[in-house]
């Protein structure tokens, strides 16, 4: 990669990471928005922050492999919060091994090229608004269901990131105050009800067994009828 402190993304190719708790993605996208390289990896699930830093980087290097190597004009992150924003430093509830971790500087630092990073329910939503089901639409709300449950808003055709880059997250909103612990220290919480290891959980112990523990198990469980998916 070439250093560049500014990108003209209109023309520019594009590294786009995604860190979660269950994975690590990085994709390498075109001026068209098409995806021409990819690798994920799991996310190291005791892993400490240097050990999570070296899986990210290894799925960034296979992603731009699969690519062909282009030249590469920016990175843009999606990543769980809280975070300071836009300072780029995370300490994602899915993901103990990070804390305060600068994970934006580590990149600039290590790739040479401007990096902006966001909560990814925004990234999500920002994605949605531009090529997806939200294109066209003033007022939006992209929801993240995974590892954990996040939102971001648009309003008025733009990004409403509030005062903390936290803007539309929804995860923490109590929703059963009497429901299940939370990993953010509360009860009830949606991600604490909603989220897809939740639902997995849920489903089994109302007797689905049609398959792996999953969220994503259930869904396709689900589309097919089965009665308590």
């Amino acid at each position: 990669m070439q250093t560049s402190s500014t990108a003209d993304l209109d023309v520019a190719t594009v590294l786009a990471i995604d860190i979660g708790g269950t994975k690590l993605a990085a994709g390498v996208v075109d001026p068209t928005g098409q995806l021409i390289g990819e690798h994920r990896t799991p996310t190291p699930p005791d892993g400490d922050a240097e050990q999570i830093w070296s899986a990210l980087v290894g799925a960034i290097e296979r992603a731009l492999d699969g690519a062909g190597r282009p030249q590469v004009e920016a990175i843009g992150v999606g990543c769980g919060g809280p975070m300071q924003w836009p300072e780029g430093v995370v300490s994602p509830l899915t993901m103990q091994g990070w804390t305060d971790f600068p994970v934006r500087q580590r990149l600039v630092e290590h790739f040479g090229v401007p990096v902006r990073l966001h909560n990814d329910a925004v990234c999500v939503a920002i994605a949605e608004h531009w090529q997806g089901a939200g294109q066209g639409r003033d007022n939006m709300l992209g929801m993240v269901v995974s590892t954990g449950v996040g939102g971001g808003l648009i309003l008025g055709g733009q990004v409403h990131d509030g005062a903390t880059g936290n803007g539309g997250h929804i995860g923490h909103v109590v929703v059963e105050p009497d429901g299940p612990a939370c990993r953010c220290g509360g009860h009830g919480c949606l991600e604490a009800v909603a989220r897809g290891p939740a639902v997995a959980a849920w489903a089994v112990a109302h007797g689905w067994d049609d398959g792996a523990p999953t969220a994503a198990a259930v869904a396709a469980s689900a589309r097919q009828g089965h009665p308590i998916a």
